[in-house]
C-alpha cells in the first residue's frame, strides 16, 4: 500500500461541510488535476462551470433533488460534455454521433475523479450530483449552455463536517472476470453481499433502512429513469446519429 492507494480506498461521499472556503490555490490545483486526465483522441471535449452565484446555487440545489449541500458546499462544479468549442474552431465538423456522447461522458467522469482525488489529497471532501440531470433543460438555461454542450453531473467540494461509514463494494470476484464473462451469476456471493449491505444500512449512523443491494437494484431499475433524456440530448445536438 502507499498514500495514493490509501487515499483511493478511503473514499466516502461527503454531504456535510464546514463554512470554511477552499482557497484559490487549492481550487487551482484541483482544476489542474482535472485537466490532467486522459482525453480521447485529445479532443478535450469537456467544460467545467464553476457556480459561485448563491441564487444560482439555490436554484440548482432545488432542481437536483432538492439536495441542500449543492448550495452549502464551498465549491460546486458542473462537468459538461462540450462540442460547441470544436464547432467554433471547425464549423464543418461532423457532430451528433453517439460515440461523441460517450467520449464526452467518459472523459468528463475521468476529469471529475481526478478533481475529487486531488481535493481529498488536500483534506477536502465531496460528492457527485447526478441529480443535475433531473431537469437538464432548466440547467442549460440557468448556466447559459449553448447547443452541443450538455450538463453531465455536478461535484460539491468543501471541508468535511462528517465521517460517514464506507459503503461496502461488490466482491471483486463478481466484478473482475478473466478472459470471458461468466455464464452464471454467483448467487452465493450475491447472497453474502446482500447480507453485508443490509447490515450496513441497518447499523450506519444516519438514514438507516432495511434494504439489500438486490432490492435496491430492483427499486432503481424497476422503472424508467429520466425518460426525457433522449429528446433532451437530441435537442442539444447529441445522439443524432
Amino acid at each position: 500500500m502507499n498514500q495514493t492507494i490509501d487515499l483511493i480506498l478511503s473514499h466516502r461521499s461527503i454531504r456535510q461541510f464546514t463554512p470554511a472556503p477552499i482557497t484559490a490555490q487549492q481550487l487551482d490545483l484541483i482544476l489542474q488535476a482535472a485537466q490532467a486526465a486522459a482525453s480521447s483522441s485529445f479532443l478535450q471535449a469537456n467544460s467545467i462551470i464553476r457556480v459561485t452565484d448563491t441564487t444560482l446555487r439555490q436554484q440548482l440545489a432545488q432542481l437536483a433533488g432538492p439536495q441542500p449541500y449543492v448550495a452549502q458546499a464551498a465549491e460546486f462544479l458542473v462537468f459538461c460534455a462540450d462540442f460547441h468549442r470544436h464547432l467554433q474552431i471547425v464549423p464543418q465538423a461532423h457532430t451528433g454521433f453517439v460515440e461523441q456522447l460517450m467520449i464526452g461522458a467518459i472523459d468528463g467522469a475521468l476529469m471529475a475523479q481526478n478533481a475529487l482525488l486531488a481535493a481529498q489529497s488536500l483534506g477536502l471532501g465531496g460528492v457527485y450530483i447526478g441529480g443535475i440531470r433531473n431537469h437538464p433543460r432548466d440547467v442549460v438555461t440557468l448556466l447559459g449552455l449553448p447547443k452541443h454542450v450538455i450538463p453531465l453531473f455536478g461535484l460539491c467540494l468543501g471541508h468535511p463536517e462528517q465521517l460517514p461509514e464506507q459503503k461496502p463494494r461488490l466482491p471483486q470476484a463478481m466484478v473482475v472476470h478473466e478472459n470471458r464473462y461468466p455464464e452464471q451469476l454467483d448467487r452465493e456471493l450475491l447472497a453474502d453481499y446482500d447480507r453485508q449491505i443490509q447490515n450496513y444500512y441497518e447499523a450506519r449512523s444516519s438514514n438507516n433502512k432495511v434494504q439489500t443491494w438486490s432490492s435496491q437494484i430492483e427499486a432503481t431499475l424497476g422503472k424508467e429513469a429520466r425518460p426525457f433524456m433522449d429528446a433532451f440530448l437530441q435537442s442539444q445536438g447529441f445522439n443524432l446519429k
